[in-house]
């Protein structure tokens, strides 16, 4: 099988080195070859596939229908992404060319820590107080912080890394709510007591975000649901950005029915996240606006980005693409 990798950095060199030595990758008896490059999968970078049986993307190669017809010409079979995500792959049409479709699980942990680590961030209004430091301003005034162990946590989406974020909130000693179309006993077992989601709204200080993209959820916390919303409420997104309207939360901040907000996402992101414009102009008002809030911290996709996951993405890119040629039975996750 011959594999093409996409949008490989630097970090992921190690990882995908250790994955083909596993494999026997490379050597002269070996089945699997993998190519890794650093570009994105594009229309126009797609004539080099030729030849190819799968490729491995990540977040940044935006599988259109167009793409996919693409690769569905030239042969090939799989497509994998490093990511949890898949809504940057036209999945539908994958199916109908035949392509199949994996993405990775990586472990929830680290996410979930990010994300927990945000509500602390913001609760302690840590962004006003390192601003202060800067210039040697060391009062307390305007820094008073809540504690986490005496708040209501609404999470909104209660799968692996809800479940997560749900344990080490047991461990400072929050209560905890959870809203998901499908509850679990997993999700009861770590603490998490299912309500509908508008009564999960009205008693939570603090609601975060764990579910994946979709056209029924995109802009879901939007006006109306932050109304019902308890004032001063802390909302920490680290899904996706295009879950949040953020017209109507960049209102809710000015006029302080917003507490604090914590974002590791935006909408419209690419080209900006994961890259160095410290010398461009950044054409994203919505992103520019909301940061120079002293209750919004904003990081750069980063709630996944530790050694053991991207350790993890790179091994499951490529093993996901072996495991649906081996057919059923195989523990690809596919979508």
């Amino acid at each position: 099988m011959n594999i093409k990798l996409y949008e490989l950095r630097e970090d992921e060199k190690l990882a995908l080195a250790e994955v083909m030595a596993r494999l026997g990758a490379g050597a002269a008896s070996s089945e699997i070859e993998v190519d890794a490059v650093a570009h994105e999968l594009t229309l126009e970078s797609a004539g080099d596939l030729r030849g190819f049986d799968a490729v491995v993307i990540s977040g940044r190669s935006a599988m259109t229908a167009e793409v996919l017809d693409r690769l569905a010409e030239l042969g090939v079979k799989y497509l994998a992404t490093r990511t949890v995500g898949v809504d940057h792959i036209d999945v539908a049409c994958a199916h109908e060319l035949g392509l199949r479709v994996c993405n990775t699980g990586y472990p929830p942990e680290g996410v979930a820590e990010f994300a927990v680590m945000l509500m602390l961030i913001v609760l302690r209004r840590y962004k006003s107080t390192l601003w202060r430091q800067q210039v040697n301003d060391y009062s307390l005034g305007g820094l008073e912080g809540r504690e986490l162990g005496r708040l209501t946590v609404g999470i909104v989406g209660t799968g692996r890394i809800g479940q997560q974020v749900a344990r080490i909130l047991g461990g400072f000693g929050s209560k905890v709510l959870g809203y998901d179309p499908y509850p679990s006993d997993a999700a009861r077992a770590a603490g998490i007591e299912y309500v509908p989601l508008e009564e999960l709204y009205r008693r939570s200080d603090v609601v975060t975000l764990h579910v994946p993209l979709t056209e029924k959820n995109r802009g879901m916390i939007d006006a109306e649901a932050i109304n019902q919303m308890r004032d001063g409420v802390v909302l920490v997104n680290v899904s996706r950005g295009e879950l949040i309207d953020v017209a109507a939360v960049t209102s809710a901040i000015e006029f302080e029915k917003i507490g604090a907000l914590a974002m590791d996402v935006f909408a419209d992101e690419g080209g900006i996240y994961h890259e160095s414009r410290v010398n461009d102009i950044i054409r994203n008002r919505d992103m520019a606006y909301l940061r120079q809030f002293p209750n919004v911290v904003l990081t750069p996709h980063m709630a996944f980005y530790t050694d053991t996951n991207v350790n993890s993405m790179v091994e499951q890119g490529v093993q996901g693409v072996i495991a649906m040629a081996e057919g059923p039975g195989s523990w690809a996750s596919e979508v």
